[in-house]
């Protein structure tokens, strides 16, 4: 190894698993003790291919779509909620379902249904085609837009711009959100909707942990361990970009390119809410066996949200 300089880590806090994503994979472990593999799980649980292949080897069966779910068997909703059509299927079907959505998620479904049964138009400021995003819209059931950015909402055409309200993906980035929020609201004065800190918690806090890391100047390198379609994980790349540090998104330690280290002294880590602290060691292992390596941890929030699991698999439950 050459004489190269320490590599000085400095790891995000908080990272990685958030409440919600803790009690969608306990979900899974807790049903196949239960009752007994497989288990079937509708769409990935977490946006995380390492969590799904645990899964998977512990008799999970991760499908698209109910149709490929065997008559009578269990059957798991992912974290980021569905629609009340696919609900409505598996009652029909008489599917012995959990619906394992993220209680932050399902406080947004209840929102945005709230402001529905006023009259008011809704408003969901979202990605389009994201497992959460669809199945919002499924939930809420009124005249609802889907926006993504400031220009859409010079776009958007509406019955009674009196009556109409807002509510978000859990995921976005904070700053892009306060953008559209702002846009609609000096474009509609009388909107109604959640105040940011509504926005999920476990967001948040990554995303003010990769900006003092990121912004502060603190490191030369970013590194965000996390799924390709993890929304929340996409995020926090981008917010590294925008303070102007090389930001990169790696499912784990093998898609690590080791000429991003070429200059760098610092290099800042974190991990998206559905990233296992296990995929972070991975990487620092990685790390020290090219260069020696110290690693401290940044402070930040600490995290104690805890969210009970379904009557159905409580150890006190009948």
């Amino acid at each position: 190894m050459p004489n190269l300089k320490a590599l000085r880590i400095i790891l995000a806090q908080p990272r990685g698993f958030c409440a919600g994503v803790d009690r969608a994979i306990a979900i899974v472990k807790k049903a196949l003790e239960k009752y007994g593999a497989p288990v079937y799980v509708r769409h990935e649980i977490v946006h995380n291919k390492f969590v799904v292949e645990e899964l998977k080897q512990l008799g999970a069966v991760f499908v698209q779509e109910l149709s490929e779910v065997p008559d009578g068997a269990h059957t798991i909703f992912s974290a980021h909620g569905v629609s009340d059509a696919v609900e409505a299927e598996a009652q029909r079907r008489n599917l012995p379902y959990i619906d394992a959505a993220c209680p932050l998620v399902t406080k947004v479904h209840r929102q945005g249904q709230i402001h529905a049964d006023k009259g008011q138009e809704v408003v969901l400021i979202g990605h389009a085609g994201h497992p959460e995003v669809e199945g919002t819209l499924g939930r809420i059931h009124g005249t609802t837009h889907l926006i993504g950015s400031i220009e859409d909402v010079a776009a958007l055409d509406v019955r009674s711009p009196d009556q109409l309200a807002y509510v978000t993906q859990t995921t976005l980035s904070v700053d892009d959100t306060k953008g559209i929020i702002d846009a609609l609201k000096a474009r509609f004065p009388a909107i109604t909707g959640p105040d940011l800190k509504d926005i999920c918690y476990a967001t948040q806090n990554r995303q003010q942990a990769v900006r003092a890391l990121a912004c502060g100047g603190k490191v030369d390198l970013l590194l965000v361990i996390g799924g390709k379609n993890s929304s929340n994980s996409n995020r926090l790349r981008e917010i590294g970009a925008d303070c102007g540090v090389p930001s990169y998104l790696i499912d784990d330690a093998d898609r690590f390119d080791a000429k991003w280290l070429d200059g760098v002294n610092t290099v800042g880590i974190t991990a998206g809410a559905s990233a296992p602290e296990v995929l972070v060691q991975g990487v620092l292992d990685k790390l020290a066996s090219l260069r020696d390596i110290f690693v401290e941890n940044l402070s930040g929030v600490e995290e104690n949200m805890h969210f009970k699991m379904p009557a159905e698999l409580r150890d006190d439950a009948a």
